[in-house]
């Protein structure tokens, strides 16, 4: 699936079953970074667009590197020290890194039939076993931009009551900013809903 569909997924669990901000975000963290082993597509059009012998970092890695067992040890390790709760961190950045798998097993192949995504979920070290679905479904396809749809109305309700949201991921300063206006659009659709309500219970 998209990045922005697991960091979603990743960051309502994380509000949902943590307590604070920090571990919050990390939870979220631990949903997205199986994609890093996908930044050698940066390196890949770099290399193309300047002219320099061709790279195929995203094509030999992506799915490979970080998309198993191995990466998931690597980025529970470091996202546990970061972490206020460690044992739970530790369980729910496991959970959600499961999760990314799950999601790219089901919903994540190319434009045609038979541009299918494994998993070599003991990659980097070995092929086998390779997981493979014939019925994945496109990147872009329907089910996945719902979900994300889904995640992200799901992810600014948690937001308001918490107080923290998943900017804060990339940047706590402007989530703050965020949470402000955030609040501010949520009273006044507020106020605009009792007001919508109020004649309705005043007939009663």
């Amino acid at each position: 699936m998209n990045p922005e569909t697991h960091l979603l997924a990743s960051w309502v669990i994380g509000a949902k079953a943590t307590d604070n901000a920090r571990d919050c975000r990390l939870v979220a963290l631990a949903g997205i970074l199986p994609d890093a082993d996908g930044l050698g597509l940066l390196v890949d059009g770099l290399t193309r667009a300047l002219g320099w012998k061709k790279t195929f970092l995203y094509e030999h890695y992506h799915h490979y590197l970080l998309h198993g067992a191995f990466g998931a040890i690597l980025v529970m390790g470091v996202l546990v020290l970061l972490a206020r709760r460690k044992a739970r961190v530790a369980l729910l950045s496991l959970l959600v890194f499961h999760l990314h798998l799950l999601c790219d097993f089901v919903g994540s192949r190319g434009p045609s039939p038979e541009d299918l995504w494994p998993i070599f979920y003991f990659g980097p070290f070995e092929k086998d076993p390779m997981w493979i679905w014939k019925g994945q479904w496109r990147l872009d396809a329907w089910p996945n931009r719902l979900l994300s749809v889904g995640l992200f109305v799901w992810a600014l309700w948690l937001a308001v009551p918490r107080g923290y949201s998943i900017v804060g991921v990339f940047s706590p300063r402007l989530e703050r900013t965020f949470i402000r206006v955030l609040r501010k659009w949520y009273a006044g659709l507020t106020v605009w809903w009792n007001g919508r309500q109020s004649p309705r219970l005043d007939a009663g």
